[in-house]
């Protein structure tokens, strides 16, 4: 049985041990907090609560006082420390110290790339970032971004381990700014603030369309595979009937310019008494029961 440790056990490690408890590994939670720590055995049993999952799931997990004592015989290591990268160097200068020779060595970072952080570290073949949607136990991809030091071995282990643990692996060839997820949402919010912004459509009005309208076919698939069932015969068609008309959308996209005090204002103001942990709650339960869904009919489709 492969042996997981997590390092850091805020909300990102405390999903990522659900994810890998409830495939029945073992793991072991390591945070430098010692509250962090006693209030964990309550933590993962609400989200999994929460998640409808089997209650059973939690006795998998097991809070461990020390990071020597975390990390000893794990075979996987999922960092989930500040996303800051004195602190992520420091952090994982200890954990390639004392991680077991084979370990494979994971950040949850989504922002800083594995070069950053890896540099002259004695393992940094081992090291890559396993980039995961919030909150990873209801949300499946990850990211798994290698630097240029990266052995193909360490990718191949991380992409087979992630499928065997129901998540839906994404590797990257090269390490790039943002990875990709990021990069896709962060052009898409851009302008969404800009229409907002300008007085196009109001915030409720453009949920709507992401949430009815592009949202619904991105549920089960993605961007490419829409355009290829969007015109009669596949993507060429589809690139001579709609390339020139898009690329002239996208010439005149909104890009960082769109990410304004005011932009944020006329956001904040859509949403008046929102009581964010009480519609993060929601968020979740909605993603659970999506996400068992989604799932009910990948089985029934294989």
């Amino acid at each position: 049985m492969t042996a997981i440790a997590i390092v850091g056990a805020g909300l990102i490690g405390r999903s990522w041990a659900i994810v890998f408890a409830r495939a029945g590994l073992s793991v072991r939670v390591w945070d430098p907090d010692p509250d962090v720590l006693e209030r964990l055995p309550a933590d993962i049993a609400a989200m999994i609560d929460d998640a409808g999952a089997d209650p059973a799931v939690a006795d998998q997990v097991t809070a461990i006082p020390t990071l020597a004592e975390a990390l000893d015989g794990a075979e996987w290591v999922q960092e989930n420390g500040p996303e800051k990268l004195e602190v992520k160097r420091a952090l994982f200068a200890d954990i390639d110290r004392l991680a077991a020779p084979g370990a494979i060595l994971a950040s949850s970072s989504s922002a800083l790339m594995p070069s950053a952080w890896s540099e002259g570290l004695a393992g940094a073949a081992r090291c890559l970032v396993a980039h995961p949607v919030n909150p990873p136990h209801l949300v499946p991809v990850v990211e798994l971004c290698p630097s240029a030091r990266t052995a193909p071995e360490a990718m191949d282990r991380a992409e087979a381990l992630f499928r065997d643990v129901g998540q839906v692996p994404a590797r990257l060839n090269h390490e790039i700014g943002g990875f990709v997820l990021n990069r896709l949402q962060a052009v898409l919010l851009a302008e969404s603030l800009r229409l907002v912004s300008e007085g196009v459509i109001s915030v409720k009005g453009l949920d709507d369309t992401v949430r009815h309208g592009l949202g619904r076919r991105w549920a089960f698939m993605g961007p490419l595979e829409t355009i290829l069932l969007n015109a009669p015969d596949g993507v060429p068609d589809y690139m001579r009937r709609y390339g020139p008309m898009l690329a002239a959308l996208t010439d005149g996209a909104a890009r960082g310019e769109a990410f304004t005090e005011d932009a944020g204002g006329i956001v904040a103001e859509a949403f008046p008494g929102t009581l964010i942990r009480d519609r993060q709650d929601w968020r979740d339960r909605e993603l659970a029961a999506l996400d068992r869904h989604l799932r009910s009919r990948i089985e029934r489709n294989n």
